[in-house]
């Protein structure tokens, strides 16, 4: 079905129902809102209120986000696969109604995390100054020890290495001073002085660049560091407390999970609200629905509640939004076309069009049937055994059809797990195994895979080129769809055993029809690509300037096809020397062992490269080679009012998937 039809909604309803009719809009996810833009109707206001659920939601998150710090969740395989929890309507009011008790349990979690941070913050700083006192350790009296009534103290640092003595040659009589601490950046020094030669001992000590210490505490710097760590002990024992509250609170995990998702849904229906139009008594609301959940759309709200439904089709001028839906073969690689860009108003679906060829070219780069065998193995267990998202689903359905792919082209070229049967065979059971290979071995005839690459490439080019003749035709210009297309066929097709020529023998009568067919080509591309000109001259250039793209352009893309040889030979070789690696020690035992281990922890490194370098270089085929044939892209993607929810949903939402 590719590109679902869309109708223009309009519904007109009691204005009392307006918020129970959005909920079952949201419930539904059929329905994509329009702003009102009638000045006869009025508009509401929800900025207010949206900003008071986001703020609650915001806390939340916070929450969680600490919850996850302290108390991480134990989740399982069956946790990351299943999604969603389903929850019923009825559960769901249950739930809210205990949303303030737990808005409470966040702001006692987010506390708690407070307490935690204030601490963390403070205990460097005590460090750091309990590191500083260490070199005053020897100084018995306090810190901001002043002098006495005939006395006057200096307390403070000069950043240079001196000693006591020298220090006292600077100073008039009567001042006496001590090298606390002393290194090569600096000296801790204390000076006391009588009150009569104190003024000139400062002066002195200010000339020879003595910072005094700024230290408000009357205790020494034994009694400060003790102060110190026994603040640092505090500190410590009230962030094990705080922690050890938040892990108790972790018991609130589900119901803060479903706060942040019942917080969006409040949020995302005022907004939707604030979208409708409104008249003393009713509402009316505007949108698009695909064509196939409209009238049972109708049928519900207009059972449930007073309110009348009218579709429409869509202006030719209106941005309507682009919903795919495909076949069982198709759908799952629907995502990589979403990647991409949804089809413009004017384009098809690529999605099917590209589907056998994804799958064909996946299983060809990875190309081991072994490693083909794990990924259908595991994405089955998956598909069956976990109650799997939509787009988790498709996801893994897609590398389920191309571990199909895989084994079936691993079983062509002899690679299971590279040659680990051969090396098996002649390691552990001391016999000879020859070539496994249903077609042939690509390491032993790369030739004939690269050609075989490129014929692969000239049909996927084709059958783009086909696509974009076919949508020439169903616009009415058959005679532009036919010479935008036939040049390129004859062109291609006859350079073909031309350039196979040059790796392998071909017969030289196959070859001279190749170069009459190409001929035939480039004199209909020149004389028919020019024809929107209206002089002859830009008739004959424009006809050249088209060959010279033709050419290029066609020569890159055929020629970008050989990553289908250079990733298969990567998996099949790396996997060999991985083999070979395991094999090295004489003794049997050890080797055995040895085998296991590298065969293990190799292949599944390989498994993971290859198979990331498979998928990026398929999509990079879909991309640049096969939709610059053809397709535009630039539509906007479907957006309904939905359940946008992270950790729950409806089990009515699965009625319309």
């Amino acid at each position: 079905m590719a590109k679902l039809r869309m109708k223009k909604i309009e519904l007109i309803a009691l204005l009392t129902d307006s918020k129970k009719i959005i909920e079952l809009l949201q419930r539904r996810g059929v329905v994509e809102l329009c702003r009102n833009d009638d000045e006869k109707l009025e508009n509401t206001n929800v900025t207010a209120v949206v900003g008071e659920f986001e703020k609650f939601r915001s806390t939340i998150v916070q929450a969680l986000d600490v919850l996850d710090l302290y108390s991480p969740e134990k989740g399982s395989i069956a946790d990351m696969f299943g999604g969603r929890t389903e929850v019923g309507t009825d559960k769901f009011g249950k739930e809210a109604m205990r949303l303030e008790k737990i808005m409470a349990s966040a702001g006692e979690i987010l506390r708690q995390n407070k307490i935690i941070n204030e601490a963390e913050s403070r205990i460097p700083q005590l460090e750091i100054r309990i590191d500083t006192l260490k070199q005053w350790t020897a100084l018995d009296v306090p810190m901001n020890f002043r002098g006495t009534a005939t006395t006057r103290a200096f307390i403070g640092t000069v950043p240079y290495a001196v000693s006591a003595e020298a220090i006292e040659e600077m100073l008039p009589d009567g001042c006496s001073a001590e090298a606390i601490f002393s290194s090569k950046e600096q000296t801790d020094l204390f000076v006391i002085c009588t009150r009569e030669a104190a003024d000139e001992a400062e002066d002195v000590l200010r000339k020879n660049a003595f910072v005094p210490l700024s230290e408000p505490d009357n205790h020494t710097a034994s009694e400060l560091i003790d102060a110190g760590r026994d603040e640092i002990r505090k500190l410590n024992e009230s962030i094990e407390s705080a922690k050890s509250e938040i892990e108790k609170l972790a018991a609130e995990r589900s119901e803060l999970q479903f706060a942040s998702d019942y917080l969006t849904m409040r949020k995302d229906k005022y907004e939707a609200l604030d979208a409708l139009g409104f008249t003393e008594n009713t509402f009316i609301l505007n949108g698009y629905i695909p064509e196939k959940y409209a009238e049972k759309l109708k049928k519900e709200i207009e059972s449930k509640f007073t309110a009348s439904i009218e579709f429409s089709d869509p202006g030719e001028d209106e941005d309507v939004p682009v919903l795919l839906e495909n076949g069982r073969f198709s759908s799952p690689v629907e995502g990589i076309t979403q990647m991409y860009a949804m089809p413009g108003k004017q384009d098809v679906d690529p999605t099917p069009v590209m589907a056998f060829f994804y799958y064909l070219f996946f299983g060809m780069m990875l190309s081991d049937a072994g490693y083909g065998l794990i990924m259908v193995i595991g994405t089955m267990i998956a598909l069956k055994k976990f109650k799997l998202e939509t787009t988790m689903r498709k996801t893994l359905t897609m590398f389920r059809n191309c571990g199909i792919s895989t084994v079936i082209w691993g079983a062509l070229f002899g690679s299971w797990f590279g040659d680990i049967v051969q090396v098996t065979a002649r390691e552990f059971l001391g016999k000879e195994i020859g070539s496994i290979a249903l077609w042939f071995e690509p390491m032993s005839d790369p030739v004939k895979l690269l050609l075989f690459s490129y014929g692969l490439g000239i049909l996927h080019l084709f059958l783009g080129v086909a696509v974009s003749f076919k949508m020439s035709w169903d616009k009415g210009d058959k005679l532009g769809a036919i010479f935008d297309t036939l040049p390129v066929y004859l062109i291609v097709i006859g350079v073909s055993p031309i350039g196979a020529a040059m790796f392998v023998d071909v017969d030289p009568s196959l070859k001279k029809i190749g170069l009459y067919v190409m001929l035939a080509g480039v004199a209909l591309l020149v004389l028919t690509a020019g024809r929107s000109s209206k002089s002859v001259f830009g008739k004959f250039f424009g006809g050249l300037y088209a060959l010279y793209n033709t050419a290029t352009g066609y020569l890159g893309d055929i020629l970008s096809y050989s990553r289908l040889l250079a990733l298969g030979l990567a998996t099949g070789s790396i996997a060999s020397v991985i083999n070979l690696i395991g094999t090295m020690p004489e003794n049997k035992i050890i080797k055995l062992v040895l085998f296991i281990i590298v065969c293990i922890i190799g292949h599944t490194a390989n498994l993971a490269i290859n198979l990331l370098g498979a998928y990026v270089h398929t999509d990079r085929l879909q991309f640049v080679e096969l939709f610059s044939k053809f397709y535009t892209g630039g539509g906007r993607e479907f957006e309904p009012l939905t359940v946008n929810t992270k950790y729950i949903k409806f089990k009515e939402e699965n009625s319309n998937e």
